[in-house]
């Protein structure tokens, strides 16, 4: 595996590059503190993931992000102390598959970086999902609602992905976060609660009132019933 690690902190860059070697320790690691080079490394290295900080001292983090993105599918992840919501939105919409604050555990980490390396193959060989008048394609991330065709990002399918599989039950934290990142971990809860606020603006027609990804408290969440979709 090939990292690109795009940070102006060089204790993160090496406390990442050890975590990284220390779990795979084929990992090659490549990295800047720049964003223009990373941009330009992105490229010619092909890396398999990218760590990317958003504050960069040249150049805005989402601006690097989206100028890999119009030429790279490698997995990103956004790696920042920025832990507004509106940031991370703005990051999962702009092409990152994942948004980690720090200060960030190791194991959070690997467990991120280990699920989008994942990603790759892993939905791409799933066969089409329905539920009542859904329609999801896992290699495309396309959620079809009657007529409404709706991109997902990564975590967004992996959500819809083990909802529509578990139809009927209430999906718990645990499973979900397996689903998404490969395990569970200390604060998972609350990143899937992010991305759950975010996959139901998408989704339902009142985000505040849902009718369609419902929550069981304590628990975790579930698919309203075929004839109320």
């Amino acid at each position: 595996m090939k990292a690109l690690i795009i940070e102006d902190d060089p204790g993160i860059v090496e406390s990442i590059s050890l975590a990284l070697q220390i779990r795979w320790p084929e990992t090659q690691i490549v990295f800047t503190h720049l964003g223009k080079k990373g941009i330009d490394l992105a490229e010619s290295e092909d890396p398999d993931i990218i760590i990317l900080d958003l504050g960069l001292p040249d150049l805005s983090g989402f601006d690097a992000l989206k100028q890999v993105r119009s030429f790279s599918s490698a997995p990103i992840i956004i790696l920042t102390v920025k832990a507004d919501e509106a940031d991370i939105v703005k990051g999962l919409e702009w092409g990152a598959d994942d948004y980690i604050v720090k200060p960030c555990g190791q194991l959070e980490l690997l467990a991120r970086v280990k699920a989008r390396i994942r990603d790759k193959s892993h939905l791409v060989k799933e066969a089409p999902l329905s539920y009542g008048s859904l329609r999801f394609n896992p290699s495309t991330h396309h959620l079809l609602i009657e007529k409404k065709e709706i991109k997902l990002t990564t975590i967004e399918a992996h959500i819809i992905h083990h909802l529509m599989k578990n139809a009927g039950n209430a999906a718990t934290y645990s499973s979900l976060a397996e689903e998404v990142w490969g395990e569970d971990y200390p604060g998972s809860i609350d990143s899937l609660r992010v991305h759950i606020r975010r996959l139901r603006e998408k989704v339902e027609a009142d985000p505040g009132q849902p009718q369609l990804i419902l929550t069981k408290g304590g628990i975790g969440y579930f698919l309203a019933k075929p004839n109320n979709i």
